[in-house]
């Protein structure tokens, strides 16, 4: 059956589950028999549908009402990112209510197989596209409000890497799309572009991936990402060492969001997406030329310990802190302990002891932990995914990333938060860029950090012989192509606000 059927307003029923008078539901999100997410064995598990709805009981969470990407962090297998332009606002507003709300996708479906669709459906507007919709209300985020492209000295991006479509002012909301295989996604994009055909145009799209075989959840340098996203109150039950966050510091209008907000906003949340490049040869002849010297390790081994120290963790997502100089990939795999670090020690000076974890270390530069006291609202949900295929051949020989388009790599990065400048713009502004973050002059992030203006920058403690030694870095290997912030409207708000 085409989505062009579908002339009705949805109903909400009982667990989430749509309805249309006279149509079954399955027929509008055919069922699975195998799950839709990745589930790495190193990341925090999902909770169970039972167990989510017990805790959110508990706050008054509504996870049929909220859509599904937010909470569910970095599980994502294929995931293609649609960014459109709305040419007809009259029609496709017609058109989400009627045809595109019922193949939304909510957190409360993602939880259990049966209930996952064949391909998730998740939709966000700039505030471009809230304006064409004629939807004048202030969300109460500047940020968000005025557009990244307005934000990118902020952030210390170089707008000439920018793609160009983000450089420009055409993209009004991204659809997020993803499942286990590139043809689900590809044939649920081609009946949304059915049905929305002349209400919207495609300015730009990216295809993502996990990486293959022992690679799923690494991100392109090769390091086990979204082990350190924050705990839900009223979602999951954490984890020894995990955050525990107040549902308001990722969702609109919950308990812990400060902000006066619409009451429609309730249960949304601030995407925040990004571009990011990363030069993976480069990177890995870095570590080659400046391999560490740590007694007792082979050059291999003082190599791999560099990288592991810039990041924080081992490639296998062991942190630093636990097993300082080699990886544990026991440890790593192990969600009790692999997260359950704050960077103190018996007979340790928090203050000046680098030598397990450099202050500058991508993941302490990000989540302080007990650096700032342990206690502090600047998190967010990472919910992205790598893109761009495997480095070739002939790049890793020449230790030079390709200059064709195609072979570009590395993270269609994506945080969730109820206030993106407290949110991702703080992290990569006053903690990942500044050098004086924890004590002076510990250098930028070296993962994600940028110098302003652009130029070498020197990064401190990463040699744990010589905790005063600076290292330079010549180039970033991760260059921000761009980005743009939307708002990720509840199911309700697409129902009632959006589509009305």
């Amino acid at each position: 059956m085409k989505l062009t059927h579908f002339s009705l307003l949805v109903a909400f029923v009982l667990q989430g589950v749509y309805a249309v008078p006279n149509l079954p539901s399955n027929d509008l999100k055919p069922r699975r028999t195998s799950s839709i997410l990745i589930n790495p064995a190193a990341q925090p598990a999902l909770p169970s549908a039972q167990q989510a709805a017990s805790s959110s009981a508990s706050v008054g969470l509504n996870l049929t009402n909220i859509q599904g990407d937010i909470l569910i962090g970095m599980k994502k297998n294929k995931e293609l990112f649609f960014f459109f332009s709305i040419v007809d606002p009259t029609s496709f507003k017609s058109q989400l209510g009627a045809d595109i709300l019922p193949l939304i996708t909510s957190t409360t479906e993602l939880l259990a197989v049966s209930t996952q669709p064949n391909t998730l459906v998740n939709i966000a507007f700039s505030q471009r596209g809230l304006t064409a919709l004629g939807i004048t209300d202030n969300l109460g985020d500047s940020l968000f409000t005025a557009g990244q492209l307005n934000d990118a000295s902020s952030l210390g991006d170089t707008t000439s890497n920018w793609v160009s479509e983000f450089a420009g002012t055409s993209i009004d909301g991204v659809l997020l799309l993803a499942s286990d295989t590139v043809d689900n996604i590809n044939n649920t994009l081609s009946q949304l572009q059915s049905t929305l055909n002349g209400s919207i145009s495609e300015v730009y799209s990216i295809q993502g991936q996990a990486r293959p075989g022992n690679e799923q959840g690494h991100e392109h340098f090769g390091f086990m990402d979204g082990i350190s996203n924050p705990a839900i109150d009223g979602f999951s039950t954490p984890l020894p060492g995990q955050a525990v966050v107040a549902p308001g510091i990722i969702l609109v209008g919950e308990q812990g969001d400060g902000t006066t907000r619409p009451s429609w906003a309730i249960d949304g949340s601030f995407l925040a997406f990004r571009q990011l490049e990363q030069r993976v040869p480069e990177f890995n002849k870095f570590l080659i030329d400046n391999a560490l010297s740590e007694p007792n390790l082979t050059v291999d081994q003082n190599t791999e310990l560099l990288g592991a120290r810039m990041m924080g963790r081992w490639k296998s997502g062991a942190p630093v802190d636990l097993t300082p100089l080699v990886d544990d990939p026991v440890l790593a795999a192990d969600p009790q302990r692999n997260n359950n670090f704050n960077y103190t020690h018996p007979d340790f000076n928090l203050a000046t002891d680098q030598s397990h974890c450099p202050f500058s270390a991508h993941i302490r530069k990000t989540n302080p932990r007990a650096d700032i006291g342990g206690s502090f609202s600047e998190h967010i949900i990472r919910a992205g995914i790598p893109y761009g295929p495997e480095v070739t051949d002939a790049e890793a020989a020449s230790n030079v990333s390709s200059t064709d388009p195609t072979l570009e790599r590395g993270l269609a990065f994506v945080a969730y938060q109820a206030n993106i400048g407290n949110g991702f713009a703080f992290l990569q502004q006053f903690w990942a860029n500044n050098i004086n973050f924890h004590t002076s002059s510990v250098g930028q992030d070296p993962i994600i950090g940028v110098a302003t203006p652009d130029g070498p920058r020197s990064v401190g403690g990463l040699d744990p012989l010589d905790s005063t030694r600076d290292i330079t870095l010549n180039q970033d290997f991760v260059i921000s192509r761009g980005g743009e912030y939307f708002f990720s409207p509840s199911l309700s708000a697409i129902q009632n606000t959006f589509s009305a």
